[in-house]
């Protein structure tokens, strides 16, 4: 397992600020120092497992969402019980769905053939192997595995204009007849309890990086005696212990219930989490004014970085579907 002080002291080493091509190699590089092996979800330490994505997220949110797609897709195909993976090969997990985009599978046996177009896909351009979703004849959504690097694939330029999370490159990709492995059974991708366990690390990101935009208040709140700016900073602290409770409290549920469904105490923890790290951003803005987002490379890049990183909850969407299941629930449901 990847040892918490070896990958604090890696991060350490990182410049801010880096492009596609560096998070790439920076990724290539934690996979080599087996930086990557994190504990797998409802394994008992869960929780373990967030605090290092949390870590990288804090450092850069651009090489959190490309080590968390990396991470993710080897514990998925652990809990499906595919092989391993080559020595040293890097991953993306791609499971977006969008209407204008889907990718067909054609084939009964494991190897099959993809064709299509898949969206959404973060680091397409610098990681050697996807995980991806796509449909059989039969309309049933299955994964696959496929090496990115082979004829009949090509990795394009659409799809992606976002300022923050640029380095990502979350571009469109073509699939003309490639090659690709089944992963575990039809809708198996969905079904398994890993997929809400690993929604609810999503939120473990997004906390790391607000703790981190939280600090540069703490830092400034430390130097000079402000009224206003203390009071932001017991706000943001009082948010971000009810964020990390919440965290751990979930943890802690799916390394007791490793084989339940988390779906209703992810939806949760990532409405909370997702809340806080609005309410921070915005708080810490406020208190410390232009400086940081114009001179501090690491802040400003954080501060772009989040918002769109936080669009991977589906907002009132995901919080209506939160809705419908409360109001059928026994009154007396929140009591202490």
């Amino acid at each position: 397992m990847t040892n918490p002080a070896a990958l604090t002291e890696f991060l350490r080493t990182l410049p801010p600020g880096l492009d596609a091509m560096a998070l790439g190699q920076t990724l290539t590089a934690m996979v080599g120092e087996g930086l990557d092996a994190l504990p797998l979800p409802g394994s008992g330490q869960t929780l373990e497992r967030w605090r290092m994505l949390a870590q990288v997220a804090a450092q850069d949110l651009g090489l959190c969402k490309l080590y968390e797609g990396h991470t993710d897709a080897l514990a998925i195909m652990a809990e499906l019980g595919a092989d391993a993976p080559p020595p040293r090969s890097t991953w993306g997990t791609w499971a977006a769905e969008p209407p204008q985009a889907r990718v067909t599978l054609h084939g009964d046996a494991e190897q099959v053939r993809l064709r299509g177009r898949k969206a959404w896909c973060s680091g397409a351009a610098v990681v050697s192997h996807g995980l991806l979703t796509a449909w059989d004849d039969a309309g049933r959504q299955c994964l696959v595995a496929v090496d990115l690097n082979q004829p009949g694939v090509r990795i394009t330029s659409d799809g992606w204009q976002a300022v923050g999370m640029a380095a990502t490159a979350s571009v469109d990709m073509l699939f003309d007849d490639a090659e690709a492995r089944r992963i575990g059974p039809p809708a198996g991708y969905l079904e398994r309890p890993g997929f809400w366990q690993g929604g609810a690390g999503i939120a473990a990101c997004w906390y790391g990086g607000t703790e981190a935009l939280a600090e540069y208040l703490r830092a400034s709140a430390s130097r000079r005696d402000d009224p206003h700016a203390l009071a932001h900073l017991g706000r943001v602290d009082t948010l971000l212990q009810g964020a990390r409770s919440a965290l751990a409290a979930c943890a802690t549920w799916i390394d007791r219930h490793p084989r339940e469904d988390a779906q209703w105490h992810t939806r949760r923890v990532r409405a909370l989490v997702e809340e806080c790290a609005e309410t921070v951003q915005a708080a810490v803005g406020r208190a410390l004014g232009a400086q940081p987002f114009c001179r501090e490379a690491h802040f400003a890049r954080l501060a772009a970085d989040l918002p769109v990183y936080l669009r991977q909850s589906h907002g009132e969407r995901d919080l209506a579907v939160l809705g419908e299941r409360v109001r059928n629930e026994s009154t007396g449901s929140w009591k202490l």
